[in-house]
């Protein structure tokens, strides 16, 4: 069995076991989709949506020092919509209609179902559009004094251009 075929199971047995889950979303950490039960453009926006809201979540969980990131919980009017880490490269996003009651619940097979098609997307070969999360403690920028860089990359004192007459 293949890993689309192990990860449509996971998904389609979780919306089957939790009927009040009215979509899910199986997306890679840059964003990029990889297998949906929604509409097309809207399971797009959503995964590079789950993209970015895991990388602010999981910056928070590393500044507070509390944790790993385990989800990220957006409550609407109408439902919820949560995100779970899936692997080292995958995200789980579910959204759920308003009856969502038990949420704990939810969060624990939701995590065990992340946990399972994260594993079979990790180890496939080809991990098509999914990258790994970036190091959190690595530097933003790096700056180069420019006393340091090879004389032909520094600045002529001629300047190369000139302004047009008004």
């Amino acid at each position: 069995m293949d890993a689309d075929t192990v990860m449509g199971t996971e998904l389609r047995g979780l919306r089957r076991r939790r009927p009040e889950v009215t979509g899910t979303v199986l997306a890679g950490t840059d964003g990029l989709l990889i297998s949906s039960d929604l509409p097309s453009t809207d399971a797009t926006h959503l995964a590079a949506l789950a993209a970015a809201s895991f990388g602010l979540g999981n910056r928070v969980a590393d500044t507070v020092r509390r944790g790993e990131f385990r989800e990220s919980v957006v409550r609407t009017t109408a439902g919820c919509v949560v995100t779970y880490p899936a692997g080292r490269s995958a995200l789980l996003t579910l959204v759920t209609a308003s009856s969502t009651e038990d949420l704990e619940a939810l969060h624990e097979e939701a995590r065990a179902v992340a946990r399972r098609a994260g594993s079979v997307w990790d180890t496939r070969r080809v991990p098509i559009g999914a990258t790994a999360a970036p190091d959190a403690h690595a530097p933003l920028a790096v700056r180069t004094p420019m006393a340091t860089l090879p004389t032909q990359l520094r600045r002529s004192s001629r300047p190369t251009w000139r302004r047009p007459p008004i």
